[in-house]
């Protein structure tokens, strides 16, 4: 169960059933991401005007119920989640509003359709029942107009992200008539149910992300055309180089729609103030009309800046040309600007005189001029409008933030330069610089202190951020919430090396985080793992939390050393990296103190095992779990193919018999099983019944250190186990299930030789059931097993094609 879950109703805004009213796209996605978190939702559409004879009257919302279990990528975190949603219709179940707590309108953008549905919630709806609409564009004076006192007290907008499950924005708008308590139930609900970053949004065109973000990808691609750049060039160039998705701007268009953005642009453009800058740099070209009459409106489909050619059987991504409008295959650009931005960071890449950095700086200084303008009117404060572009465009830092990096007193200084507008907040912060500010705060400015920023500024250990009337304010964190990042700002690390650190979280509770490239492991991440260990025991700690703030927890041990070893034949080295992971998840399995493991996104090979070999899991609610070593020509050998055995065995649904444990394990591992969702990996038995799940990411550090804690007293480390296992028998049942697939050609050859390799730890080798098997002959079984295997070299091609492409071989 989610740890959100153990809250009760009253905790998280008193709110257990929800409405959705309007089952398209946006309001059938937000019912399944209700139904994630545990809500009973009402689903209800219209009845079709020209509804076929014999069908249902609910035919569309249960249409888009049947949808949402074929989404991909899914709508629900488990498809047994879609029995809480209800599909109905108004004109036939719009009592059953009294029975909710919430209602949601998620109905086309019409003030009339809306108006006329408001009544009908009014009229039906019990006392007290919150209601909210899903617009991205009405403000909500426009909204509630001609409504009741009570309707106007109980409503405000509630802006999702698409998709609602993955997309963590929510910005949240409340009129002058809106109850402060409903709103922060709502937000409650969002923030610990949802997994929501709730934004407060002023009510202005566009809230915050797309009023930004529009004005961005607008400018972005009438740019790129008027500079004559390929669509290629202009995604390499603003996407990761400014932190924000590899996707850039025009794979973004094809990702979002174009008729989508075409609707949002034009909304804009009727509701923005004559002066609004957006205006000067709206306007759709020639070829993205002719895109969208002729069906290329993005992946929706039949492609659109790319498409995916399959002519001849293969699969070529395909970029369109802006001048001509003919596809080509898609390149990979090279630029000096984005060499540059690598070694120098964002301002090397504005800095940079080629089309690349020229274009960077077109569009980048006018997005960051244009949102440096609208503080105060779209949001309260600044925090909210990085927040928002963080959560809703996925940039790795929000305008202010992007400011600080390359010096609000240089943008200012090229703005100015370069004939654009200096906006008055931008200016102050320019003109008082973060020295003076630093020196202001009684901070260390000399030359080798840390870089204090003009938006932002860390004031013994608190971040601070400034004001629209140039004060600084701590940067408040909603109770429950407690961010590595915020620990690291208070004090140095205990200990650490370029793979891992060990950091003081508080209570007498120890973080081991790892950090480099996807958080792989090597020998550096196994000795923190011993130093932790160590530190807790010799330092008065009372408990270990392993975590980290990356995208992802783990993939697992670095293969790219392992390949080195092995293509020169380095086998001592790599027996060793074997044997010491072995004893460091051994030594977290046994140690005297609790450990908890609190993964988010993916967590492979390595990292799962260390999540198997802790004594308890807060997993976050988007976690990718599994042992995808077999896919590589190997088995996991840090002690997962021991555990998962273990986990299936003491499975209190298993069934009896010795095969059943096995089988279940074998099937697990030998075909690579990555959960999809936290609940998926439980039901994989990544996660066990007592591990919990968090629904949002900033809540997880702190899930994690009050399991530490409650784990505490009384704790004891486990009994080590032994195993009763058939040996060859059951490694010949398992041959047997190997060659039906082999034959049938849902396998290859190679398979059937990593598999047998993992049915013979498995089975336990050279045993019967007479005998017991040591927890230590197990991991000797492990050893054997990947060491036989990395010397092949069908192995060793599936590892370096892993390494090349990202995509399995099957050889």
């Amino acid at each position: 169960m989610c740890a959100a879950a153990a809250l009760g109703a009253e905790a998280e805004g008193g709110i257990s059933r929800v409405a959705v009213i309007g089952a398209g796209l946006m309001g059938s996605g937000i019912a399944a991401h209700l139904a994630n978190a545990g809500a009973e939702v009402l689903l209800l559409d219209i009845v079709p005007a020209d509804l076929p004879a014999g069908a249902s009257r609910s035919m569309l919302a249960e249409g888009a119920l049947a949808k949402l279990l074929k989404s991909d990528p899914a709508a629900f975190m488990h498809r047994r989640n879609a029995r809480l949603i209800t599909p109905g219709n108004i004109e036939d179940h719009l009592d059953r509003l009294a029975e909710v707590d919430w209602v949601i309108e998620a109905v086309v953008e019409r003030l009339d359709i809306k108006h006329e549905i408001y009544a009908k919630i009014d009229a039906t709806r019990k006392p007290g029942c919150i209601v909210s609409s899903n617009t991205s564009t009405i403000p909500l004076a426009q909204l509630v107009e001609g409504a009741s006192d009570d309707f106007a007290r109980d409503f405000m907008i509630t802006h999702f992200f698409n998709p609602p499950r993955y997309m963590r924005l929510l910005e949240l708008v409340t009129g002058e008539h809106t109850d402060p308590a409903k709103a922060e139930a709502i937000r409650t609900f969002a923030d610990v149910r949802l997994g929501k970053g709730v934004v407060p949004a002023n009510d202005s065109p566009g809230f915050i992300a797309n009023r930004i973000g529009g004005f961005w990808v607008q400018c972005a691609m009438v740019e790129a055309i008027d500079a004559g750049l390929s669509v290629e060039v202009a995604d390499a160039v603003l996407g990761r180089p400014m932190g924000a998705p590899k996707t850039g701007v025009f794979a973004l268009l094809d990702l979002v729609g174009l008729d989508t953005v075409r609707y949002v642009g034009r909304s804009l453009m009727d509701s923005l103030p004559p002066d609004d800058a957006f205006r000067a740099v709206h306007r759709e070209p020639e070829l993205v009309t002719r895109l969208i009459e002729t069906g290329y409106v993005g992946r929706k489909g039949k492609g659109g800046f790319y498409r995916l050619n399959t002519e001849g059987g293969r699969r070529t991504k395909e970029a369109i040309d802006l001048a001509t409008g003919e596809y080509h295959a898609a390149a990979r650009p090279r630029l000096d600007s984005i060499s540059a931005a690598k070694r120098g960071g964002l301002r090397a890449l504005l800095e940079s005189p080629d089309a690349g950095g020229t274009y960077a700086w077109r569009v980048l200084s006018r997005t960051l001029s244009y949102a440096a303008s609208l503080v105060p009117a779209i949001a309260p404060d600044i925090t909210a409008v990085d927040e928002a572009m963080r959560l809703g465009y996925n940039w790795k830092k929000g305008p202010f933030e992007l400011i600080d990096e390359v010096g609000a007193a240089w943008l200012a200084e090229r703005l100015e330069a370069d004939a654009q507008p200096v906006p008055p907040l931008l200016a102050a912060a320019a003109t008082t610089g973060a020295t003076d500010d630093a020196g202001a705060a009684g901070l260390d400015t000399a030359a080798d202190a840390p870089p204090v920023g003009c938006f932002y500024r860390t004031v013994e250990g608190v971040l601070e951020y400034r004001t629209v009337d140039g004060a600084f304010a701590p940067v408040e964190r909603r109770p429950g919430v407690l961010l590595l990042a915020d620990v690291k700002r208070r004090g140095d690390r205990v200990a650490g090396n370029s793979s891992a650190s060990l950091w003081d979280l508080g209570d007498g509770i120890l973080c081991l985080e790892f950090h480099g490239f996807a958080n792989a492991f090597d020998d550096g991440t196994l000795k923190m793992v011993g130093t932790a260990i160590e530190t807790v025991l010799m330092e008065g700690f009372r408990g270990l939390v392993l975590y980290n703030d990356g995208d992802n927890y783990s993939v697992g041990a670095n293969i790219g050393l392992g390949l080195f070893a092995a293509n020169i034949s380095l086998w001592p080295p790599i027996q060793e990296l074997v044997e010491g992971g072995q004893q460091a998840y051994r030594f977290l399995k046994y140690a005297p103190f609790p450990v908890v493991a609190a993964p988010a996104g993916m967590a492979l090979g390595g990292g799962c095992e260390s999540l198997l070999h802790s004594d308890a899991i807060q997993a976050h609610a988007e976690s990718y779990i599994g042992l995808p070593e077999a896919g590589l020509g190997l088995l996991p050998a840090w002690g997962g193919s021991k555990e998962m055995l273990l986990r299936h065995t003491r499975n209190p649904k298993r069934v009896n018999g010795p095969m059943p444990p096995i089988a279940g394990a074998f099937e697990t591992i030998s075909m690579a099983k990555i959960s999809r969702s936290a609940e998926e990996a439980r039901e994989l038995l990544f996660l066990r019944e007592g591990d919990r799940v968090t629904m949002n990411r900033d809540r997880l550090l702190s899930d994690a250190k009050a399991r530490v804690l409650e784990l505490v007293d009384g704790y004891a480390p486990p009994e080590e186990p032994t195993f009763s296992l058939p040996g060859a028998s059951a490694k010949s049942a398992l041959d047997i299930f190997v060659n039906e697939f082999v034959n049938s050609g849902r396998a290859t050859a190679y398979d059937g030789v990593v598999s047998g390799h993992i049915a013979t730890v498995l089975s336990g080798g050279d045993t019967d059931l007479t005998q017991e098997v040591s927890e230590d002959r197990m991991l000797e079984l492990e050893r054997e097993g990947f060491l036989a295997l990395i010397r092949e070299p069908r192995t060793l091609a599936r590892v370096e094609h892993m390494l090349e492409t990202g995509k399995p071989l099957r050889n």
